[in-house]
């Protein structure tokens, strides 16, 4: 089988390490649970600049290298790929991310995983003339049977695969969201993911 993964608040802890970046750049504390946006610069009530200065910072390479795996990760992704599936992560970072983004998956044992980064977003313009290795046309091209995902902005990127089941991993900002059909499930953890998938 093929399958998709997110990267950041799927495979780590993207969301709780920027809650502590955004207390040590400017003061402002935002408690994890009180994440209810996938914007960041809405969950924290930054301005444009502020908002640009903590993504920069917040994809320096030692930065995203320090990002807590979230747990039980690692090792159902290295299950599956031992039982012969095909696994991709379809990233929203830019391509300038990309070599820390590998060397993470690489120190986490996921070195035979492919990775792409897609520019689910469009919004990442704060990284100047940043660039994605994968366009849109050729992600439409490919096939997944799963998908994990974290972000309501990104299920629009599965219209094309009415078969897929989507497991949602559970965050604050995607709790009030309608999921677009039944083929979409809730998913509190890895364990859960795991057994959807066998």
């Amino acid at each position: 089988m093929n399958i998709y993964i997110d990267f950041d608040d799927c495979l780590c802890e993207t969301a709780r390490h920027f809650c502590v970046l955004v207390k040590e750049l400017f003061g402002k504390t935002v408690p994890y649970e009180e994440v209810r946006f996938f914007n960041l610069q809405n969950s924290f009530s930054l301005t444009e600049e502020q908002y640009e200065h903590m993504m920069i910072e917040g994809h320096r390479s030692e930065v995203l290298l320090s990002f807590e795996e979230t747990p039980g990760a690692s090792e159902t992704v290295l299950d599956w790929i031992e039982g012969g599936h095909d696994v991709s992560i379809i990233t929203g970072r830019p391509a300038g991310a990309y070599e820390a983004s590998r060397e993470w998956l690489d120190r986490h044992g996921l070195e035979q995983v492919r990775l792409y980064c897609l520019n689910k977003y469009g919004r990442d313009n704060f990284i100047k003339n940043s660039a994605f290795n994968l366009e849109l046309e050729d992600y439409y091209r490919m096939h997944f049977d799963y998908a994990v995902e974290d972000s309501p902005l990104a299920f629009k990127y599965f219209d094309h695969l009415p078969g897929l089941q989507v497991m949602v991993y559970d965050r604050p900002w995607n709790h009030d969201c309608e999921f677009p059909g039944e083929n979409y499930r809730r998913c509190p953890d890895w364990e859960m993911i795991r057994r959807i998938v066998q």
